[in-house]
Parts: C-alpha cells; sequence; structure tokens
C-alpha cells in the first residue's frame, strides 16, 4: 500500500460528508481520504507536492471522474488555488507529516533506517536538501534548528560532531549521519537519530512556517457548518494547530488585565475535544502512535 492512513474512519465520520460538498484534501499522500470522501458522493479538491502521490492519487481517484481535481502544490498555497477555482468548502482534511511512501522509499532520504542519499524533500523540484543543510548551516545554524525543530537537548554536541566530521569530508548520506548523532550522544538513548532527522526535515521541507496562515486560509473558505480536520505528529505542529483552532474559536483576545474589550476579535467557530488513535490501531500501525487529530466547526 502506498500510505497507511492515520484516524482515517474518525476524521472521514468527523467531516460528516454531503452528497455533491466540495472538500479540501491538502495531503493527498496515497489519496485514502480523498477516496473516503469521493466514495460517500462529495467532490474533492486534492492538493499534495510530491510528484509521486500525484502520480499515484491521479491513477487511484480517476474512476471518480471530474469530481476530483488533482494539483501539485504546497497546501500553504490553497489560498491561490481555491480564488481560482471560485468554490466554498463543505470541509477540509489536511494530514501533517510524511507518508508511508516517503519513510519507506530509501532514496528519498527520510529515514535513518537506510543508507541513501541526504535528501529528505517532499518537492524535489526544490533546491534546498538535507545535504545542504548538513554540510553548509554554520554550527550555530544547526544548534538553532536542532533545538527549534527536534527539541534536541544534545544539539549542540551533535551540531558540533556534524561540524567537525565534514571539515574532514563532506557528509553525504543518512548513514554518515546516524552514525554522527549516535556517537553524539549516550548510547543508552533510544532511536537517538529521530529528533535530528525529524528537525533537518522539517527545515528542509519548511513544514512548520506559514502554517497557521495557510489553517486561517483554508477556514475562511468553509461554508457554515463545515469542518476541518487535521492530524499531526508531534507537538511543534500539533502546537500550531491548537493555537490557531484557539484563536478561531475565542471571542476577546485582549490582554486580561484590560477592564474591557478593545480587540473586537469574534469566535468563527467551535473546537471539539481531540481525537487519539485507538489501542487497536496502534497495534496495527505503530506509526498512529504520535498522532492526534484536531477539529473545529465553523459557525
Amino acid at each position: 500500500m502506498y500510505h497507511v492512513p492515520v484516524l482515517l474512519q474518525e476524521s472521514i465520520e468527523a467531516l460528516s460528508v454531503k452528497k455533491d460538498g466540495v472538500y479540501l484534501d491538502c495531503t493527498l499522500g496515497g489519496g485514502s481520504h480523498s477516496d473516503a470522501i469521493l466514495s460517500r458522493g462529495g467532490k474533492v479538491i486534492g492538493i499534495d507536492r510530491d510528484e509521486d502521490a500525484i502520480i499515484e492519487c491521479t491513477k487511484r481517484l480517476s474512476v471518480y471522474g471530474d469530481r476530483c481535481k488533482i494539483f501539485r502544490a504546497n497546501f500553504k498555497d490553497a489560498d491561490d488555488i481555491l480564488a481560482e477555482e471560485n468554490i466554498r468548502l463543505s470541509g477540509a482534511i489536511m494530514d501533517l507529516g510524511i507518508s508511508s511512501h516517503q519513510i519507506d522509499t530509501a532514496e528519498r532520504g527520510m529515514s535513518f533506517r537506510f543508507d541513501a542519499p541526504l535528501d529528505m524533500r517532499m518537492d524535489r523540484r526544490q533546491m534546498l536538501t538535507a545535504e545542504i543543510v548538513v554540510n553548509e548551516y554554520t554550527e550555530d545554524g544547526l544548534i538553532k534548528l536542532l533545538y527549534e525543530f527536534g527539541e534536541e537537548k544534545f544539539a549542540k554536541r551533535i551540531a558540533r560532531n556534524i561540524v567537525s566530521a565534514r571539515e574532514k569530508r563532506p557528509i553525504h548520506t543518512t548513514g554518515e549521519l546516524s552514525a554522527i548523532v549516535r556517537s553524539s550522544v549516550p548510547a543508552n538513548i533510544p532511536i537517538p537519530e529521530r529528533r535530528t532527522f525529524q528537525a533537518i526535515r522539517i527545515e528542509v521541507n519548511n513544514e512548520l512556517r506559514g502554517l497557521d496562515k495557510a489553517l486561517k486560509d483554508i477556514f475562511s473558505y468553509l461554508i457554515s457548518g463545515a469542518r476541518m480536520c487535521v492530524i499531526t505528529f508531534h507537538s511543534l505542529e500539533d502546537r500550531i494547530v491548537k493555537q490557531t483552532f484557539n484563536l478561531l474559536s475565542t471571542d476577546c483576545i485582549c490582554d486580561k488585565s484590560l477592564p474591557v474589550c478593545v480587540c473586537g476579535h469574534k469566535a468563527e467557530g467551535k473546537v471539539f475535544k481531540k481525537i487519539r488513535p485507538s489501542k487497536e490501531e496502534i497495534e496495527r500501525n505503530s506509526r498512529s502512535a504520535s498522532a492526534t487529530l484536531r477539529i473545529i466547526e465553523k459557525f
């Protein structure tokens, strides 16, 4: 299977798909969410920046004809696409993180399980790669991204050892980077590469910058009663989604020390309780263990 979707049933139930309603799938991946929406009578605008995903979904979803329109783009450009299409949305789904296909395709360089070129790009048209980050960022720059995007407490040691290693010869592969990370942290740290690889991948793909704006942009296209469902996989992106949804569902956002409201901000929706994968799903797919589904409904 191209991609094993997480919280699929829960997210589709939350969308409450209406016949002929238009739904935005911000991260097509293998097309499971879009397939589920289309099979229930909805229409889909699908976006993904990964060419492999576009090829897979064009083939998989072709049976639905013109009820599904696919765009190769970053979901942060959804505002432009939706404005051009001149439509309002009955719902939106966003499945953040990386796909099973991206993880399991060695040459993509996303995983430390394979010794492969340091790539990590979701969109292979772009110039920035993990190899450039590892070999050209300053030591301070590496420390900053490992702290901010990996929440890595051994960031200084890892960055120092990366710089030391690349002074001898460039670092070209995931295996080389993995060895440097392992030599930089205590031996009892489980899966020591995870935070470093996450941080570099987030930097390469610019995953967090502009996420809040994209959520607000897409929310603005929802009709009354429509829902946006977002699946996150780590605390950094989940924090952004939570804060954005809280802002959209809150009236006054003034400093609490002020005696009266002066901001005039009005809530535009209501937030539902977050949903986590069931024990059964985690047993079937261990990659789902860190997932969180957040839902907001527009007034």
